[in-house]
This record gives structure tokens, sequence and C-alpha cells, in this order.
């Protein structure tokens, strides 16, 4: 692992402040520090700069200097970006400044939703039942056999997940890279105004403690969905998840719960972003005489 001291990143939270804190009581940080905690971790001594798109401290385009910045991550948040909102608007155009400047970007979840929607796609509500704990059963689209964002991923495999909403369409200039049965875009590549952005349905910044975490404050849904009888039965399975995230080894909670080490291995759950980092952002650098 080599040390990033020139790469410049900046990490996007479109996250109400509500939910920032909600977030923050539950597992000690928001979505966008939870990012640059795996960001620090994949690229040691890289200067990781926050902002924030909701409440009253937003942010704006012109305050982040996007193109100052080596890459740019948006993170995952339960805004629903199909929302006519002056909120939404605003963090549509904040999306269209990332593809403008020409900063390659990085999202997960509600981030690859609003790059989907700022270069003309759709999103909606997901038609059935939410996907939520694991992405099950995701696999590699023709394009996405060969493409460099999920290079050393295996033809199927799981990953953190938890989103009610759904890329339903794609704008031009897009690549589908990766499927499941849930939702048809689970990783993707666009093209707009001169950017580009590879992004994720699901959540490879996410340890599993997180997970769990996720699942407990979305508890009351899960279960009028159907997800867990009732509260002691959710609470068990995110009990086997946090286990496993203090004993990774444990093969008896990996096989109870369905997962192997795409999962379990940090290295492995968050290539996207190495590979983000190792294939887009260093030879963009490189290319724009910075490294």
């Amino acid at each position: 692992m080599t040390a990033d001291r020139g790469l410049r990143f900046l990490v996007v939270e479109s996250e109400s402040p509500k939910a920032r804190e909600e977030r923050r009581n539950s597992v000690g940080t928001s979505s966008g520090e939870t990012f640059i905690d795996t960001l620090t971790g994949l690229s040691p001594g890289c200067h990781c700069d926050r902002i924030e798109l909701a409440g009253e401290r937003r942010g704006t385009a012109e305050d982040a200097d996007l193109a100052s910045y080596d890459g740019v991550f948006l993170a995952g948040s339960p805004i629903h970006v199909y929302d006519e909102t002056e909120d939404v608007r605003r963090q549509l155009g904040f999306m269209r400044a990332i593809f403008a400047s020409g900063t390659p970007s990085f999202g997960s979840c509600a981030g690859v939703q609003l790059a989907a929607a700022a270069a003309g796609g759709r999103v909606r509500a997901i038609p059935k039942k939410r996907e939520v704990g694991f992405a099950r059963r995701i696999f590699r689209t023709g394009a996405g056999t060969d493409h460099p964002l999920l290079a050393g991923r295996p033809p199927v495999y799981d990953a953190p997940s938890v989103h009610s909403d759904e890329v339903e369409s794609l704008p031009d200039g897009s690549i589908l890279l990766a499927s499941n049965a849930t939702s048809r875009v689970q990783a993707v590549e666009i093209r707009h105004a001169g950017g580009i952005f590879w992004g994720v349905q699901y959540h490879p910044e996410l340890t599993l403690q997180e997970v769990a975490k996720a699942l407990e404050r979305a508890q009351d849904g899960l279960i009028q969905d159907g997800f867990a009888a009732d509260e002691a039965a959710l609470r068990q399975y995110a009990g086997k998840i946090e286990a496993l995230a203090r004993n990774p080894g444990r093969l008896d909670l990996a096989w109870q719960l369905g997962l192997d080490q795409e999962v379990t291995d940090p290295a492995r759950r968050t290539v996207e972003l190495r590979n983000f980092i190792d294939r887009l952002v260093r030879p963009t650098c490189s290319a724009r005489g910075r490294a």
C-alpha cells in the first residue's frame, strides 16, 4: 500500500441534518465521515475534505472548487432523488457541476442515483421490497466483465446494501456493469458533460458493524415489510452481523448469514473504491500533470 500524500479527495454528503445526527448516534460517524475513514485506510496520506449539501451549513460547488480535487466521492443518504424539492434540485445541480469540472467521481447508493438523475436518467422507489443488509447474487454484465471498476470481483458476488430507491433508466453515455434480481443497476459508468462517474448501488465503504446498526435504525419498517417477525428476530439477525464484524473468521456466522469473503474480507469488500483510485484517479492525475 503506497502513501498518497499528493491526492486530494472531496467527500459529499446529501443526508439531512436529522439523518446525519441519527447515524452519528448509532455508529459514531456521518455517511461522509465513514467514507473518509475508509479512504484514509485505502490511501494513507491522502487529504480528505467533507462538504454537506443539506442543512444550514450546506456548501456550494463554488465553495468546493471541484476542479482542485483529484476525486470526488458521493456518500449514501435517505434522500429521494425524484422528489420535486429545492433541496433535491440543488443537489442535482451540484452533481452536474462535478461532471462539468472533469474531476473523476464515485458514488454509492444515493450517490449513484444522483449521478444518474443529474445526467438525464430516472430514479424511482423499488416497486417490490427494498434491499436491506446485503445485495445478493450481483452479477457482472458483459460490459462489466472487463471493466476496471469491478476488477477482482468474481462473476457473481454479494455486497453490503441498504436502499429503497433505484435507478430506473440510465442516461445516455452510460455503461451498465452489474445487476441483480432486485435492481437492474448495481454498478455503472456514466459519462456526461466532459466528466466521468463510476458508481455502485451497494456500499463498499460500510463495515459490517455499520450494516447491523443500519438494520436496527430501520427496524420498525423492516418488521412492517416482513423482513423480520418481530424486534427480537431482527436484533438477533443484526447481532450475528455485529459478531461477525468483531471476528470475521467465524465461519459458523458467515455460513448462517450466507456470506463469503467478498463481504467479510475488508480488502475484497472495498475493491471498487480501490479500483477507482488506482485505475481512474491516478491516471487522470497523470494526464493533468498532477502526478
